[in-house]
């Protein structure tokens, strides 16, 4: 028989009090924030050697750093980091394929399997294959929500708010640790309606009225779509429900237009993985996002050999997680996401680092005819044209010369109208130095292609080459 008592529950089996002092929270984090450069990496160092013990017990990073010739004691400071490979999916995944069927990556072999302590398992949505496990020790779980809940209150979230989540529940991190944020560390009231399969969407427009909603927080493209079903409810978005802000992923789409949507509300973007939890958030000023710099160590490092960038050029988002120091350390994980740094000094006097948020995915990205083509930097362009119904997918396809061809399908009014289409393929080749024949389809043709109403992230990119046999 186990001894139950080996088991501590969830807020037993760490520090509580502790954590918040290491990442705290509205005031205090206030003056960590505008603490010197030199201070906060003092603070980082610390936070930093303790991971990378803990990585060394672990027979993942074991291998990773012992392929490179490291061991336990080379590493010791900020100032070794370079010297530690970097890893991405494509690692964890074949960690998950030898040791199934969750991987060595999170260190439980540390303790025996009656002895293991708390975990909390998600996993990623597994759109491009197998989906990957994801486990966070009770304290990482918190600190993830927390961080959450931190961007939410200096994006201006007011006590008592009715919150409107669409983020997705299931297996999928999303909707559960953003529910944990909100009710763990803000005092707003919540409605956790999650994706249009839910809820429907219908449903999600009557309870935001009927509950007086006056956020929405999720994936940008779905929260424009409720605007949309709300006006043919015969709402006024703004008006019938009070939205005034709005917290989500606005990646390259028009801030402009997800405000208009809702009649006007404050639109506010951040960044994060499921592996990492929140890395960066835009604050008051909406001045590029905050790197939450006690929680994560950011770094910008170019796509093709991995070195850090320290200028404002692109680049892969790099992160380690400095609050990982028990379950699933993460030490120089590659995103695969494109930022850049933001330079210039903060108006809110905080001398975190900031990023320029998402503008891409390295892995997604589509070279046609020697150009570089990221699918989610089109929404920003599209937008400039009065038809653009706000729903777009851009499919590429070889001919039987080897020639790559990339359409871009779009949802507009006067569909029919090939003036518009002109209009639009001008444009994309004016930005872009590209020629990309354009498709148009009325409003809601593309739902089956985008799954808008299905996913949290729509699909953007449709590659229906057949690449067996490239290099």
């Amino acid at each position: 028989m186990v001894d139950t008592k080996r088991f501590p529950h969830y807020f037993e089996s760490f520090d509580y009090a502790q954590m918040l002092v290491d990442f705290p929270l509205r005031e205090d984090f206030d003056r960590f924030a505008r603490l010197s450069r030199d201070e906060i990496e003092h603070r980082q160092q610390e936070k930093f050697l303790r991971c990378v013990a803990r990585a060394w017990e672990v027979p993942f990073y074991q291998r990773l750093w012992g392929a490179v010739g490291l061991e336990p004691g080379d590493i010791r400071g900020l100032d070794d980091l370079p010297r530690l490979p970097i890893f991405s999916k494509t690692e964890l995944m074949q960690s998950v394929a030898e040791y199934p069927p969750f991987g060595d990556y999170h260190g439980w072999e540390k303790w025996p399997p009656a002895q293991r302590p708390v975990v909390v398992m998600q996993t990623t949505s597994g759109t491009t294959g197998r989906p990957q496990p994801l486990f966070f020790s009770p304290k990482s779980r918190e600190v993830q929500a927390l961080l959450v809940g931190r961007a939410y209150a200096l994006q201006g979230l007011r006590p008592a708010e009715v919150v409107h989540s669409v983020y997705g529940h299931g297996m999928i991190n999303g909707g559960h640790y953003v529910r944990e944020a909100v009710t763990h560390y803000t005092n707003a009231v919540l409605l956790s309606a999650g994706t249009g399969v839910e809820t429907r969407s219908v449903q999600q427009v009557g309870l935001m009225k009927d509950f007086g909603a006056t956020v929405i927080v999720g994936f940008v493209d779905y929260i424009k779509r409720l605007a949309e079903v709300a006006r043919e409810m015969g709402l006024t978005p703004g008006v019938d429900i009070p939205i005034r802000m709005i917290s989500g992923h606005i990646g390259r789409e028009s801030r402009q237009d997800i405000a208009a949507a809702w009649g006007g509300a404050e639109v506010y973007d951040w960044y994060g993985v499921g592996d990492t939890g929140l890395i960066a958030a835009e604050a008051a000023d909406q001045d590029g996002m905050y790197v939450m710099e006690d929680a994560q160590l950011a770094e910008i490092c170019d796509i093709d050999d991995n070195t850090p960038i320290a200028t404002t050029e692109p680049g892969n988002l790099v992160v380690t997680c400095l609050y990982r120091d028990d379950i699933y350390p993460m030490i120089r994980f590659n995103t695969k996401d494109v930022s850049a740094w933001r330079e210039g000094d903060s108006d809110l006097g905080m001398n975190l680092k900031r990023i320029e948020g998402f503008l891409g995915r390295s892995d997604n990205m589509v070279k046609i005819r020697g150009i570089n083509i990221y699918p989610q930097a089109l929404a920003p362009v599209l937008s400039e044209v009065d038809e653009f119904l706000g729903e777009y997918i851009c499919r590429v396809q070889r001919d039987p010369a080897g020639r790559d061809e990339l359409t871009v399908l779009i949802e507009a009014s006067r569909a029919d109208d090939t003036e518009v289409g002109r209009r639009f393929e001008n444009l994309l080749r004016q930005r872009f130095g590209l020629k990309m024949p354009v498709e148009l389809k009325a409003a809601g043709e593309l739902k089956a292609l985008t799954q808008i109403e299905q996913r949290q992230k729509p699909i953007r990119l449709l590659d229906e080459r057949d690449l067996r046999g490239d290099d």
